[in-house]
């Protein structure tokens, strides 16, 4: 079954509820689109978001990417050789993982469709649904208990809060947090790189009883000293993010002591589907936690990365509300979301469709 025609595109996709974390003020996000069609008039979707903070790419070097070598590259290929065609664009997009994690998710979607069965099959059902974190930017005290209590209202039961600016104030934030939502709901911080060892102790100590469920890349990327530096039970409980962008470095990491207990995983950071796999068996094989996070990003990636993570027995945490917030998106489906549980759809390929 050969791919008969490709298209992409470019949407700037307006956030409902603008946020701030450490460095930066979002409104609004531009996510590409990747459309393949089979001879049968199946299509398959794939989506990424560019970001030179993140994935170290410019949306337009990546559209000029893909209109160079998009459709000499997929059309007339056959869609059972999928994975000869994503090692040849695993070569051509280098340095672009938010591109090629677009084609990564359209041919994997296509496949699946092929085969007649939801993605996460292809791999193997490991959970039937997790619960997901809601994010809750920087911003003031009452901002903050304003939001978490529309959050838990949603349905939803784990927090991810933003924090990295300053430290006395994130203590602050933390425990008047706790004390609205009481013991039953899990809270994680994400310091976006915005502490030195001194804040991360000082925070850590003051929040000791206060149920922190782990803390996400604390330090400045690269500073894998300063991890060093810390307890290791406070280290177990710290997540790779920044620190993390694909297989080489996941073993780098994990030859150089396990700095982090917990990896977090992002499609447009490695590259997509393939290589998050190569990422989490990795942890697998280092007996590494797992988490799978996004950016803000249309349903269709956020969907691929809920089918992996529902295939990987070391998943342990999702972050996949990037979707959530957006005021438009170019497809429905792909996920259920029902107090705060994320869970396939069950159709072939993602799930998604157009609207």
């Amino acid at each position: 079954m050969k791919i008969r025609s490709v298209k992409f595109w470019k949407e700037d996709l307006e956030l409902t509820k603008p946020y701030t974390i450490a460095f930066e003020t979002f409104s609004s996000v531009e996510n590409l689109f990747v459309f393949l069609e089979l001879e049968n008039g199946m299509i398959g979707m794939g989506a990424g978001a560019p970001s030179p903070f993140v994935t170290g790419e410019q949306m337009s070097d990546s559209m000029a990417l893909l209109a160079n070598r998009l459709e000499a590259m997929l059309c007339g290929q056959d869609i059972r050789h999928f994975y000869s065609v994503l090692d040849k664009a695993t070569q051509e997009f280098s340095g672009h993982p938010a591109a090629l994690a677009a084609i990564d998710i359209a041919l994997y979607d296509a496949f699946a469709k092929y085969l007649g069965i939801p993605l996460v099959h292809f791999w193997g059902l490991k959970h039937h649904r997790l619960p997901t974190s809601i994010t809750i930017g920087i911003m003031s005290v009452e901002e903050t208990l304003a939001e978490a209590a529309q959050r838990i209202k949603e349905g939803f039961r784990v927090i991810k809060l933003k924090t990295g600016r300053d430290v006395e104030q994130d203590i602050e934030t933390f425990t008047k947090l706790r004390e609205l939502v009481g013991p039953g709901i899990k809270i994680r911080v994400d310091a976006n790189q915005g502490y030195t060892v001194s804040d991360l102790l000082k925070f850590e100590t003051h929040t000791r009883s206060l149920d922190v469920e782990f803390v996400e890349q604390p330090f400045p990327r690269g500073r894998l000293t300063w991890m060093q530096q810390l307890p290791s039970p406070l280290r177990d409980h710290c997540a790779a993010d920044e620190d993390l962008h694909n297989a080489a470095e996941a073993l780098y990491l994990v030859d150089h002591s396990n700095p982090f207990g917990i990896f977090n995983i992002k499609l447009m950071k490695c590259g997509g589907l393939t290589n998050g796999r190569r990422i989490a068996q990795i942890a697998v094989d280092a007996g590494i936690d797992l988490m799978w996070g996004c950016m803000d990003e249309s349903i269709i990636s956020i969907s691929a990365a809920l089918h992996l993570a529902l295939a990987s027995s070391a998943t342990k945490y999702i972050d996949l509300d990037g979707s959530i917030d957006l005021a438009r998106d170019v497809v429905s489906g792909g996920f259920i979301l029902e107090d705060g549980y994320m869970s396939v759809v069950g159709k072939p390929g993602l799930g998604v469709e157009t609207i």
